[in-house]
C-alpha cells in the first residue's frame, strides 16, 4: 500500500481521542478555520495552534494538512480535527458549526473564513455559472457560517470572526471578475455583520496581497512585483496569519479590515499581478 493509500487521520492529541466522542479542550479557545489544511489557511491553522488554540480545520474535498502544518500541530500537540464539507452547496456550510459543536462538546470561539475559489475570467468570457460558483464558496458560504456561528448557544467569552478578503477590492481589476465581485461582497458581510453582531461577535477582515506565489509567477517577474509595491516588499504568509492572531486577540476591535500586502491596496493595478513585469 501506497503512502497515498493510507486512509487519513488526525495527528496530535486528537488521534488518542477519535473514538472517545467529544474533544477534552478545557482552557483552551478553539477555532475554526476553513481551507485550513492547506497554502495560507494552513499557515493561519498553524499559527493558531502555537498561540495556545484548538483547532477544528476544513477542507472541501479533503483535510490532508500541507506537511509544515502536520509537523506543527505534532509539535504543539494540538488538539484538531477535520471536517470535510462542500461550500459548492452554501447550505452545507450551515452545519458544519453544528458538526464542530458535536465533535468538541461546545462550538467554536473564532472563525476564520479562509476557503476560497479562484478562477480566470473577464467581464467578456464569465458566465453566470462563473459567478454563482465563486458566490458560492467566497461569500455564501461564510455568510451561512456566519449565521451558524452567531446563533449557536455559546459562552459569553469573546468571541470573533475574521474573513480572509484581497487587496484588490480597494482597486478592483477587470481580471478574475468572478473571484473579485465574490470578495467585495464578503467586504460587505464583514462591515454589515460587525455592526449587526456587535457586542456578542466581533467581526473584521484581513486582506492579504501577493504571497504566495503559484506556478504561473517566475523568481525574476516576483522580484520585479515586489518592487512595484509602495513598501518596495511582498508580505509573507506569516506575517497575514499575524493579522489574524492580532485581531482573534484585540476584544476592543471589530469592523475593521486589515491590508497585509506591502501597501499594494493604494495603488491600481491595470491587470492581476500575474499577468504584470513578465
Amino acid at each position: 500500500m501506497s503512502e497515498e493509500d493510507v486512509p487519513y487521520r488526525p495527528l496530535g492529541s486528537a488521534r488518542v481521542a477519535a473514538e472517545t466522542g467529544a474533544l477534552p479542550i478545557a482552557g483552551k479557545r478553539l477555532a475554526l478555520v476553513t481551507g485550513g489544511h492547506r497554502r495560507l489557511g494552513g499557515i493561519i491553522a498553524g499559527a493558531l495552534a502555537k498561540a495556545g488554540h484548538s483547532l477544528a480545520i476544513h477542507g472541501s474535498h479533503d483535510t490532508r494538512l500541507d506537511s509544515h502544518l502536520a509537523l506543527t500541530l505534532e509539535e504543539q500537540g494540538t488538539q484538531w480535527e477535520g471536517f470535510v464539507v462542500d461550500f459548492a452547496d452554501p447550505e452545507n456550510a450551515e452545519e458544519l458549526i453544528a458538526q464542530v459543536a458535536a465533535r468538541f462538546g461546545r462550538p467554536p470561539d473564532i472563525l476564520v473564513n479562509s476557503a476560497a475559489m479562484f478562477g480566470q475570467d473577464r467581464l467578456d468570457s464569465v458566465t453566470a455559472d462563473d459567478l454563482m460558483r465563486h458566490y458560492a464558496v467566497n461569500c455564501a458560504a461564510p455568510t451561512m457560517l456566519t449565521k451558524a456561528f452567531a446563533t449557536v448557544p455559546a459562552g459569553v467569552g469573546d468571541r470573533c470572526i475574521i474573513n480572509i478578503l484581497d487587496q484588490r477590492i480597494d482597486h478592483p481589476h477587470g481580471d478574475q471578475l468572478a473571484y473579485t465581485l465574490s470578495k467585495l461582497a464578503l467586504s460587505g458581510l464583514t462591515r454589515t455583520s460587525a455592526s449587526s453582531l456587535a457586542p456578542q461577535v466581533r467581526v473584521n477582515a484581513v486582506a492579504p496581497g501577493l504571497t504566495i506565489a503559484t506556478p504561473d509567477y517566475d523568481p525574476d517577474q516576483m522580484a520585479r512585483l515586489e518592487q512595484m509595491m509602495p513598501l518596495a516588499r511582498l508580505p509573507q504568509a506569516e506575517q497575514i496569519a499575524e493579522a489574524v492572531l492580532y485581531l482573534v486577540n484585540a476584544s476592543a476591535v471589530t469592523g475593521q479590515t486589515l491590508y497585509v500586502d506591502g501597501g499594494a491596496h493604494m495603488r491600481s493595478y491595470d491587470r492581476d499581478f500575474m499577468h504584470l513585469c513578465r
